[in-house]
């Protein structure tokens, strides 16, 4: 593997691999205005939620490495301790580029990339009337990172109001990714959208806890045709499969057919293989446990 040291490499390479590693980010359009009500308006992809009780959403504003300057967004939030965090659909994911531009001083961003203020209910920035949801934001805190360009300014922010819009709820009132359609951030100019078939549902009961790969058997762990994520989904079962209802499955007419052909052992793991991408775990455990029994 190639080994980057922090100390060695020049700042914007390695910020590039930072952010390549560490993706996707969920992108904060952080809506703020100065001492003097002059609105501002940036996307900042070092952002996340760190809690829900309280509401904090922590987001990082960076010196330029260019010239170690900061963004008017840092000046405002020291200024007001207030701002309004945007999130960015497919929708706007354009207007949001156009918004990263650095336009000179007094410059509305909202006018440049085409974007609609409204007023906020109990903080002074406004919000984008084009993105899905905004979040109201007291500041809590900004802690200072460090001091050279790329040095970061930690936004800690408490949410005060949120806004969903009604569009992209499902019937019961929850979150529709698909509808939400959000974007997220990657190295370099790469982004990806959350939407589609790029999203998968993955449910993993907490109780009773998984048996673990160390207790899957050896066929199975061992095996040349399971992947990892295959075996991950195996080892998430609260029990291993009864040892009558594994050998009942030898007068499954598939089951049947792939122990007739060579190799049986790894037809039998094709066959869990693919009830496995069905989400049948039950069954493809009984299949795949099978092979202890050839």
């Amino acid at each position: 593997m190639r080994i980057i040291d922090p100390k060695s490499t020049p700042t914007n390479e390695l910020h590039q691999y930072l952010l390549g590693t560490v993706a996707p980010r969920p992108i904060a359009f952080a809506s703020t205005v100065d001492e003097n009500g002059a609105p501002n308006l940036a996307p900042y992809s070092f952002f996340n939620c760190f809690s829900s009780n309280p509401p904090i959403v922590v987001f990082s504003s960076n010196r330029r490495v260019s010239d170690n300057t900061t963004k008017d967004t840092l000046h405002n939030v020291e200024k007001t301790g207030e701002v309004v965090i945007n999130a960015v659909s497919f929708s706007i994911v354009r207007q949001m580029a156009v918004a990263s531009i650095s336009y000179p001083k007094g410059v509305s961003e909202f006018v440049k990339a085409g974007l609609t203020p409204i007023p906020s209910d109990l903080v002074r920035p406004f919000r984008i009337r084009e993105s899905p949801a905004h979040l109201e934001c007291k500041v809590k805190e900004v802690v200072p990172l460090g001091e050279g360009g790329g040095a970061g300014h930690l936004i800690i922010c408490e949410v005060v109001r949120m806004h969903i819009q009604e569009e992209v709820l499902d019937e019961n009132g929850k979150i529709n990714p698909h509808k939400m359609d959000l974007m997220g951030r990657m190295g370099r100019a790469f982004y990806v959208r959350a939407s589609g078939e790029a999203i998968h549902k993955i449910y993993q009961p907490f109780m009773p806890p998984g048996i673990g790969f160390d207790q899957l058997p050896d066929s199975v762990r061992n095996s040349t045709v399971l992947t990892g994520n295959n075996l991950g989904m195996l080892a998430g079962l609260p029990a291993a499969p009864a040892k009558a209802d594994v050998l009942a499955l030898k007068e499954d007419e598939r089951v049947r057919e792939a122990l007739s052909t060579d190799p049986p052992l790894e037809n039998l793991h094709r066959l869990a293989q693919k009830e496995l991408a069905k989400e049948n775990r039950e069954l493809a455990a009984k299949i795949a446990w099978l092979g202890e029994f050839l």
